[in-house]
């Protein structure tokens, strides 16, 4: 199975990542702060590698096997200490 991702697009609440395999992985924006608050010519200057997706600019990097991972569970921890952190 190829996991390598081909093509990035989102619309106004989701990130969606092509794969080789042809599958689409779609993504809630929120999940990424940094990519969800940023202007969309930042987010759209994503580089795509074997490894993941990188923005430079906006100091993010993201691999595909997180992604389908789906580990709810550090999500809600990422989340849960944004919120303690703003308390």
């Amino acid at each position: 199975m190829n996991c390598r991702a081909t093509t990035v697009r989102f619309d106004e609440d989701n990130m969606w990542v092509g794969l080789a395999d042809v599958r689409t992985i779609g993504v809630p924006l929120a999940w990424f702060p940094r990519i969800l608050n940023t202007s969309e010519a930042a987010r759209t200057a994503v580089q795509i590698s074997p490894f993941g997706l990188h923005w430079e600019t906006l100091d993010e990097d993201i691999s595909v096997s997180a992604l389908l991972a789906d580990a709810p569970g550090r999500r809600r921890s990422r989340v849960s200490l944004a919120k303690a952190m703003q308390a």
